[in-house]
């Protein structure tokens, strides 16, 4: 249930003022990968999907482009690696999972950015000129998803101590 939650909650958050990047979007992709059923990984993918064109055509007002599809392809990988961390899984993978989706997404929507759009030259300054222009973006990025995958992968950990805890409390107080 929890999985679920969090990907409504990423796509809701998306719609909300919030820092350019700064989203839970890759902690819920992991989380359900992680602990979503396998059968309903579409789920997620298709909800992204939506908000995205969503975003893209009625809110900002601009236009589908090919290179979206590049976005898409990456919330579908990131389900993926999801996928790979198990239910018990330690925070080293954890972490290393919401870093590697942030420094992926960095560099292929970066990539196709540079190779779609007209702002930047069409050589090696130009994409480095594309890279260099989103570090900010990306700093964003990495902070969100770190923050965000890691406090949902938590939240099942706490709710079980919460739960030991106060059953703990009770079963002690009711035998005395």
């Amino acid at each position: 249930m929890l999985a679920y939650l969090f990907v409504v909650f990423a796509v809701a958050v998306r719609f909300l003022p919030h820092p350019w990047m700064f989203t839970p979007v890759t902690g819920s992709l992991l989380f359900f990968g992680a602990r979503g059923q396998r059968r309903q990984l579409w789920i997620p993918f298709a909800l992204l999907v939506a908000s995205d064109i969503v975003l893209t055509t009625m809110v900002y007002k601009y236009r589908l482009e090919w290179d979206q599809l590049v976005v898409f392809a990456w919330y579908a990988a990131v389900l993926w690696l999801g996928t790979r961390l198990d239910k018990n899984a330690k925070p080293l993978p954890i972490v290393g999972a919401a870093l590697a989706s942030s420094i992926s997404f960095y560099v292929v929507t970066n990539f196709a950015a540079w190779i779609t759009s007209d702002m930047y030259a069409k050589n090696l300054g130009g994409l480095m000129m594309s890279y260099t222009l989103a570090i900010p973006f990306f700093r964003h990025a990495v902070e969100g998803d770190l923050l965000f995958t890691a406090a949902m992968f938590a939240t099942p950990v706490a709710l079980k101590w919460i739960e030991q805890h106060f059953a703990g409390e009770h079963g002690s107080s009711a035998t005395a």
